[in-house]
């Protein structure tokens, strides 16, 4: 079968079907092999595992995913997308295509039997952190999940305390999973060229979060909370998000060996983590 991740493979793929390009669903379709081989190689996908592909769009990752998985389900939104897919994979026993929204789908119900599932996606780049989070929330067993963003979404996903990207995506994921950006990837390894740059990010999921929490609702309430005023310090933010005195909110502070005049951005996840503890027992 000819390699659809290629600009002729593409090429071709878009003059067979009579397919236009929706810029609301931020259609990009990769053409670089050279990035395909390093999400292939970072998922590490074995004839256990089954994939869940969020986007295929005319399948340049699907084809790679097939020939490596034991299943691989795609969730495509587009519904003119459908029969190209369907005619390019459908005779493939190991594929599973479902035309639906990702962020309505009861993935509980479709993903039940599964017992290893990797993530394996070129997110649509206007609701990646939506889906990145619905899927760390949902309590399924995901093994690791390795997909295409936005480069400016990567560097927040992965980005470390203390550091000008951090922020609450930065420390709800670290909650979650390790992150790691597997690949950069510049524009012109897609049809059509977005208009920005894109990287591949890698988060591999705990087993065990690695912290501890009494209500992990308010470890979440406190890092958004944090940072919901950058400028203010973690004192004011507190004093300014719970119904707690600041006398009380010093004290606490002074528990968690935290300095009131600090911000948000320098606190790792253990830090939001012993302080949501120390709020949750007044």
């Amino acid at each position: 079968m000819m390699k659809i991740a290629t600009a002729e493979g593409t090429k071709t793929i878009l003059a067979k079907y009579p397919f236009m390009m929706k810029k609301k669903y931020g259609q990009n379709f990769l053409i670089d092999s050279h990035v395909l081989s390093k999400i292939i190689n970072a998922a590490n996908i074995t004839k256990t595992d089954s994939i869940l592909e969020i986007g295929p769009g005319i399948g340049s990752l699907t084809q790679e995913l097939l020939e490596h998985a034991n299943e691989v389900i795609a969730v495509e939104i587009d519904k003119s997308l459908i029969p190209i897919l369907d005619d390019q994979f459908g005779h493939f026993e190991n594929f599973s295509l479902i035309n639906d929204d990702i962020l309505k789908l009861n993935l509980q119900d479709i993903l039940k039997d599964k017992s290893s599932i990797k993530v394996v996606a070129n997110l649509p780049y206007y609701i990646t952190t939506p889906i990145i989070m619905d899927l760390l929330e949902s309590n399924l067993p995901f093994v690791s999940i390795i997909v295409m963003v936005q480069k400016e979404v990567a560097d927040r996903i992965v980005a470390k305390p203390g550091t000008k990207d951090y922020g609450s995506i930065s420390a709800s994921i670290a909650y979650y999973a390790q992150t790691r950006i597997v690949a950069n990837v510049p524009q012109h390894s897609f049809m059509p060229r977005p208009n920005v740059n894109s990287a591949v990010i890698e988060l591999s999921l705990y087993k065990n979060p690695p912290v501890t929490l009494k209500n992990k609702e308010l470890f979440f309430r406190v890092i958004k909370a944090a940072f919901s005023q950058r400028r203010k310090t973690i004192l004011n933010t507190l004093a300014n998000n719970f119904d707690i005195d600041k006398s009380s909110i010093k004290e606490i502070l002074d528990l968690a060996n935290i300095a009131e005049n600090v911000r948000g951005e320098t606190l790792s996840i253990m830090n939001f983590a012993v302080l949501a503890n120390l709020i949750a027992e007044r």
